[in-house]
């Protein structure tokens, strides 16, 4: 499979979310997903955007998303993450990086010189229909649902 781009069908994947219960995206057919990808509970950047969706998600739901965070953590990491700090949507867990590579959210990073594999933070926005909407690769974590409504010119 090439690499995703907007307008094309959104892979439909199983995966365990943080209760261990089982969630198929197509499960959310006839709602917008964003589809979030991140890479490690409880780390600065990742709890920025975890809050910044979670106090805007009343809004976010009314405008009618579904919020999914996606990374390689275990289930009862993401519990712990959630409880912490009060996290109203789903953690995905995917410790075989099946959906990140599915979604093109795992590859090489470079960090003070160093070169090593990793999640890439991104969120893909999926239409009602399971259409790829928009995806941005370039996440400000701390302003992320703004970015999602700049990028879909919602108000």
């Amino acid at each position: 499979m090439g690499k995703l781009k907007e307008g094309d069908i959104a892979p439909d994947f199983t995966a365990k979310i943080q209760t261990g219960d089982t969630v198929r995206l197509s499960d959310f057919k006839g709602k917008k997903v964003v589809l979030y990808f991140y890479p490690k509970d409880n780390t600065p950047g990742c709890t920025a955007e975890a809050k910044n969706l979670n106090e805007n998600l009343e809004d976010l739901q009314n405008k009618g998303f579904v919020v999914l965070g996606v990374s390689p953590d275990s289930e009862a990491s993401h519990q712990r993450f959630i409880d912490k700090h009060g996290l109203k949507f789903d953690l995905i867990s995917d410790p075989d990086k099946k959906i990140l590579e599915m979604y093109d959210a795992w590859g090489e990073k470079k960090n003070y010189g160093r070169t090593y594999m990793g999640v890439l933070r991104k969120t893909y926005i999926i239409d009602e229909n399971g259409k790829i909407e928009k995806i941005i690769e370039k996440v400000k974590t701390k302003d992320h649902t703004s970015q999602i409504y700049k990028e879909l010119n919602i108000n």
